[in-house]
């Protein structure tokens, strides 16, 4: 179980950078800017559910296996030929924005909340839930904010939403007695496909339709 766990955090770490890296790309960073944003994008989630859960030092520094391969991936960016295809039009920095944050989201959900469930018994349903959405979203707020924009959480189909729906089939399943590698895998999948929809029927939470103006 520790080898798949590994293999679903590999996924997610990479899956996260890219999506901080292509980020910092499409924004004109240097070098340093864009693998530090990778980097930021691909620990975050983990470090904020480290302290959340009491977790010292972060599992990150911990395994430093997690840091090189966010520094890593960040830097296939660097290489001509992906930056010109990931760059070619808007709707392809899109797609790949999409398909690189829903696998990190789902990924880290699943895992934020194993790894509450792991330090303690006791925490309730709502906290770990909150601590898998936590893991989830907490690289992409992250990337967002130090990349001047308004985090894609809030205004880009369902996102956080999946999280929270993803880490509750989780626990569900899990105090259902179901096998934990189907109980990750489904979980994974279920956050996928709500993604995948959302995207798809263009699923969105209401926005307010006025806003207050300065007088």
């Amino acid at each position: 179980m520790d080898t798949f766990i590994f293999i679903i955090e590999i996924i997610g770490t990479v899956a996260f950078s890219l999506s901080g890296a292509i980020t910092g790309i499409n924004r004109r960073y240097d070098l340093f800017g864009v693998v530090f944003l990778g980097f930021v994008t691909a620990v975050g989630g983990g470090i904020l559910r480290d302290l959340l859960i009491g977790v010292t030092p972060p599992a990150c520094f911990q395994t430093p296996t997690y840091m090189l391969v966010a520094v890593i991936s960040a830097l296939v960016f660097f290489i001509p030929a992906v930056r010109r295809f990931a760059l070619r039009s808007q709707s392809i920095f899109d797609l790949l924005l999409f398909l690189m944050d829903t696998a990190g989201l789902a990924a880290f959900t699943v895992v934020g909340v194993r790894a509450a469930m792991n330090v303690s018994a006791e925490f309730g349903a709502p906290l770990l839930a909150a601590v898998g959405t936590l893991t989830g979203v907490g690289g992409g707020v992250m990337r967002d904010i130090l990349a001047n924009r308004r985090p894609y959480i809030f205004v880009k189909h369902i996102y956080a939403t999946a999280s929270v729906i993803g880490s509750v089939v989780y626990i569900a399943l899990c105090r259902a007695g179901v096998n934990d590698y189907a109980a990750i895998l489904l979980s994974i999948a279920v956050i996928c496909l709500i993604r995948i929809l959302s995207a798809r029927f263009r699923w969105n939470l209401p926005h307010p339709d006025t806003t207050f103006e300065d007088n």
